[in-house]
C-alpha cells in the first residue's frame, strides 16, 4: 500500500491560491498525478501526493511510478480546453486517448469480490455506456434493463482489466461526443496502452483504491503543461 515516506523523499511545490486552482484540485488533499512527455506518447508516470490543507505544498508519497494511458496518448478535454496550445489535440469519442485535465476519483469497482464501503461489483450485466444518443452515456449501467442494441462495454469480460479499478469523475459533453467511461485500471501489460484509461498494475490499483477513499484527484497532463497550472499542480 502507498504510505507517507521520509521527508528526504519528498518532493512539495509552493502552494497558489486555492481560489485559483481549478475545481476540483482547489480543496484537495490527495492527488493522483499522470504526466507523459508528450500528448501522443502512451507511456507515462504516475506519482501520489498529499497535503493537510490547501494552503499547503503537495508531498509526494514515495517515487514516481509506469502508468500507461491513451494508446493515442492524451486529448485536452471540454472543460480544460483553456490550457491547451495551439496544435495540441481535444479529446473526443473513440480516440483512444486520455482526457487531459483533473477530475474527482470516484467510487472502486471490480471483478473480483470487496468489502469496500460502495464498491461496485463488475458482474456479466454491468456495462459502461459509450453511446451518446443515450441518457446513460458515460454511466455504469444495467445491459438488461437498457437492452442489447445499445452501444456499450461489457465490463465483465474485460480481464484483466476490470479485475479493480476506481471511476473517474469525468465530465463529458454527449452531444460534442468527448469521452466515456473514463477508469484507473489493471493494465494488460507495461507497454500496452489503454482505450483513453489509466492503467497500472493491479496491486497499485488496489493500493490506489485504499488511498482514494477519502478522497482524491486525478491530474492528466503533459509534463510541459504542469507549469500552466500556476504552481497547483507539484
Amino acid at each position: 500500500m502507498f504510505s507517507v515516506v521520509a521527508a528526504a523523499l519528498a518532493h512539495s511545490a509552493p502552494p497558489a491560491q486555492a481560489q485559483s486552482c481549478p475545481a476540483p484540485l482547489a480543496g484537495a488533499k490527495r492527488l493522483v498525478l499522470v504526466t507523459a512527455s508528450t500528448m501522443n506518447e502512451v507511456t507515462a508516470t504516475m506519482r501520489l501526493y498529499e497535503r493537510a490543507s490547501s494552503a499547503e505544498s503537495w508531498r509526494a508519497l514515495g517515487a514516481a511510478e509506469p502508468a500507461m494511458i491513451g494508446r493515442g496518448g492524451m486529448g485536452w478535454s471540454q472543460s480544460f480546453t483553456r490550457f491547451a496550445r495551439r496544435g495540441e489535440p481535444l479529446k473526443v469519442e473513440g480516440d483512444k486517448r486520455a482526457p487531459a485535465g483533473i477530475y474527482p476519483i470516484g467510487r472502486s469497482f471490480g471483478i473480483v469480490a470487496s468489502s469496500r464501503p460502495n464498491y461496485l461489483r463488475v458482474t456479466p450485466d454491468t456495462i459502461c455506456v459509450h453511446d451518446p444518443s443515450s441518457p446513460a452515456y458515460n454511466t455504469i449501467a444495467s445491459r438488461s434493463r437498457l437492452g442489447p442494441a445499445l452501444g456499450a462495454e461489457n465490463m465483465s469480460r474485460a480481464l484483466p482489466m476490470y479485475r479493480r479499478g476506481l471511476q473517474v469523475d469525468y465530465p463529458t459533453d454527449a452531444r460534442r461526443k468527448a469521452g466515456s467511461c473514463i477508469f484507473i485500471h489493471v493494465w494488460r501489460s507495461p507497454t500496452t496502452g489503454t482505450a483513453g484509461c489509466v492503467a497500472v498494475p493491479e496491486p497499485r490499483v488496489e493500493a490506489l483504491q485504499e488511498f482514494s477513499a477519502g478522497g482524491a484527484v486525478l491530474a492528466i497532463v503533459p509534463r510541459g503543461a504542469v507549469e500552466r497550472f500556476g504552481g497547483c499542480l507539484p
